[in-house]
């Protein structure tokens, strides 16, 4: 074992450049990984990833394979528009003449013979090609032919040591199919890779990865989305926001409304989140609009992310209102995306979100906090991912917008599915009252961290003639909130009817 490679510095990828950043740069050279999960998980897709960075590199590689055959493993990459060129698959299947019941019968144990010719194929491969990279497919087949634990385990010993003699980095892929659930590779790895499928109530079934052990490298813990897509897999680390502080100078942005801007104290503090909340149709989504059409005016990218709404309905009102998002999209200065939360993994909306904010995006846009809710798997953990998200967004400078419903209309007792706020730097509170048999809206601000706002209630309203507009502050009415206040009749004040 002299001529084995002590250098632990030396990474190779994965062809995974997410399970790269989760793994703190690939794997370590010349040792042996564990790749375990259950059938439809990806294993055989990751390992080809792996081997195909190694063509890539003009590497030489090889794939043993105990379980699939070669066509079924052309087939698995064509599935993915890749060429078996330059990796070499030693296929050591059983022959179909194990079938003839001449072959039933022998004065040693079949699992006696088997194994043996199973590690003489293995061996020979290895000296053949001389390969960087080996992916050894699987290890349940070899776990049944070993049939005694101690005897699997040494003969894992027996391929570790050898395989890393030889230089080269291996892949083991165990799908959890064999007789028992010991431990045994686990503890003889270099590292562990567990690969999750979730299956939902509704919508497509999510997956997971997780880096169970990798000895004397940091990786990222914890659970990290993936899919499986035409190409390969794609991991989505999990976004820790304390490892990417900046630090920089904050300027208000403005909303285009000098009467909103006024509202606010002369605008939304880049590095800050805003939770615009109220019940359906009090303009939340077009106030949204308004910020992030407003950017794009001063030059500024946005970024907008719909769990409800249409794009196509969004550009029309936005229209109506004297928006031009379509300009702006056409120009790449606004992005419009939108969410279907069945098919979209929470890890993956995540990384589009911090995708819009590499590619420029000064302010960006959810709508909705509810939708958002609807894409996590465990509801639990929403304020801790949504807190995380804000937290980086707010250190790189980004002004986001979210938009928080009440399933109730007009009332006190009214409430969002998750209660953001105390997450949000600023709430704008968007309410219905009723009045003089009219049903009115009125805009408030009821929180900001940063800075003075006013603490005054306004009208508001949006129309095809002038947009949204923000009108006089409502001094002679009491009870707005409860959305049927008292008016003092001894006072006069004209509503200007500017929504009509």
């Amino acid at each position: 074992m002299d001529n084995q490679n002590s250098d632990t510095t030396r990474f190779l990828s994965t062809g995974v450049a997410g399970l790269d950043t989760i793994l703190g740069g690939g794997l370590t050279s010349d040792r042996l990984f564990l790749i375990e999960g259950e059938p439809g998980t990806g294993k055989t897709t990751l390992a080809l990833q792996f081997l195909y960075e190694g063509v890539r590199r003009g590497e030489s590689v090889i794939y043993v394979t105990l379980a699939e055959t070669r066509v079924e493993l052309n087939a698995v990459a064509a599935s993915h528009g890749w060429s078996m060129d330059g990796i070499h698959v030693e296929d050591i299947i059983p022959d179909e003449n194990i079938l003839h019941p001449d072959q039933q019968f022998t004065i040693f144990h079949p699992a006696e013979i088997e194994m043996g010719m199973t590690t003489q194929r293995i061996l020979d491969a290895i000296e053949q090609h001389k390969p960087t990279r080996v992916a050894l497919d699987s290890l349940s087949e070899l776990q049944l032919l070993a049939e005694s634990p101690l005897r699997y385990r040494r003969q894992v010993l027996a391929l570790k040591q050898y395989l890393a003699g030889k230089g080269c980095t291996t892949l083991f892929l165990d799908d959890r199919t064999a007789l028992s659930g010991d431990l045994q590779v686990r503890s003889v790895a270099h590292g562990v890779i567990t690969l999750e499928l979730i299956n939902q109530d509704y919508g497509s079934e999510r997956r997971r990865v997780r880096v169970v052990k990798y000895r004397g490298i940091a990786f990222r813990g914890g659970s990290h989305d993936y899919k499986i897509v035409t190409g390969g897999l794609v991991v989505y680390p999990r976004l820790i926001a304390a490892q990417t502080r900046v630090v920089g100078e904050r300027r208000q942005l403005s909303s285009g409304l000098p009467e909103l801007d006024a509202l606010t104290g002369g605008g939304l503090d880049e590095g800050t989140s805003t939770l615009i909340s109220g019940p359906p149709g009090t303009g939340k989504s077009s106030l949204c609009a308004q910020y992030a059409y407003a950017a794009t005016q001063r030059g500024q990218k946005a970024a907008m992310f719909l769990f409800e709404e249409g794009i196509n309905n969004l550009l029309l009102r936005s229209a109506g209102l004297g928006m031009d998002l379509h300009g702006a999209l056409a120009s790449g200065m606004l992005d419009i995306q939108q969410i279907d939360p069945a098919e979209m993994a929470p890890g993956e909306f995540m990384q589009a979100v911090v995708d819009a904010e590499a590619a420029g995006a000064r302010v960006i846009v959810i709508d909705s906090l509810n939708g958002y809710l609807q894409a996590m798997p465990d509801e639990r953990f929403l304020a801790t991912h949504m807190h995380e998200l804000l937290t980086y967004l707010g250190q790189r400078g980004v002004v986001t917008l979210l938009v928080g419903v009440h399933p109730g209309i007009i009332g006190s007792n009214m409430s969002t599915a998750l209660d953001a706020s105390y997450i949000a730097d600023t709430v704008i509170m968007l309410r219905y009252f009723e009045s003089r048999g009219k049903v009115r809206q009125a805009i408030s601000v009821f929180k900001k961290r940063v800075g003075k706002h006013e603490r005054t209630i306004r009208l508001f309203g949006m129309s095809s003639a002038k947009g949204i507009w923000v009108g006089d502050v409502l001094t002679n009415f009491h009870g707005i909130l409860t959305g049927v206040p008292t008016f003092d009749e001894g006072a006069f004040f004209n509503f200007h009817d500017e929504d009509e």
